[in-house]
């Protein structure tokens, strides 16, 4: 699966995890999103799910300042938006806070949840804390991966307590 992030430049260019993986050759910094372009949203109305797989032939990341997400966001992107189900930060800036993913998270999780494990992990292991993220999220991503549908995102959210 193709990756690219779209950089708004707002963080310390030390700690972004956009740039790392641009750097990498593992995702490609854009500047226009095409029409079927995945673009992880986390104002979305629509969770992403498995099946997705089939309707899109890149991810895109966001890479932007939480403190300035709602700004970013109310930009109107191309692409098919959808956002992440809950997952547990592993980064040490937001670690194990529920949502506050890196762009490096997000797309990875995107990966796992759209069947490319092994590229998500590799991603992953760009970073000293990338297993952490791994570790936290593991059993959810895998539940996650299987779903079909949103009740069935609802469903793992109330076996894990987090509804």
């Amino acid at each position: 699966m193709k990756l690219q992030v779209l950089m708004f430049y707002q963080d310390d260019p030390k700690k972004c995890t956009a740039a790392k993986i641009v750097k990498f050759g593992l995702a490609k910094n854009i500047k226009k999103i095409g029409s079927k372009g995945l673009v992880l949203d986390p104002f979305s109305e629509k969770t992403l799910l498995p099946k997705d797989k089939s309707i899109v032939n890149s991810i895109i990341g966001i890479d932007c300042s939480w403190n300035l997400a709602d700004q970013a966001f109310s930009k109107k992107f191309a692409g098919i938006k959808r956002k992440l189900p809950p997952l547990l930060a592993g980064n040490p800036v937001n670690y194990s806070k529920l949502n506050k993913l890196t762009t490096v998270e997000a797309l990875a999780a995107s990966l796992f949840i759209l069947g490319s494990k092994e590229q998500s992990l590799e991603l992953l292991n760009k970073f000293k804390w990338g297993h952490t993220f791994y570790e936290l999220n593991q059993n959810l991503l895998e539940e996650y991966s299987k779903s079909e549908n949103e009740s069935d995102i609802v469903t793992v959210l109330k076996d894990y307590g987090l509804v």
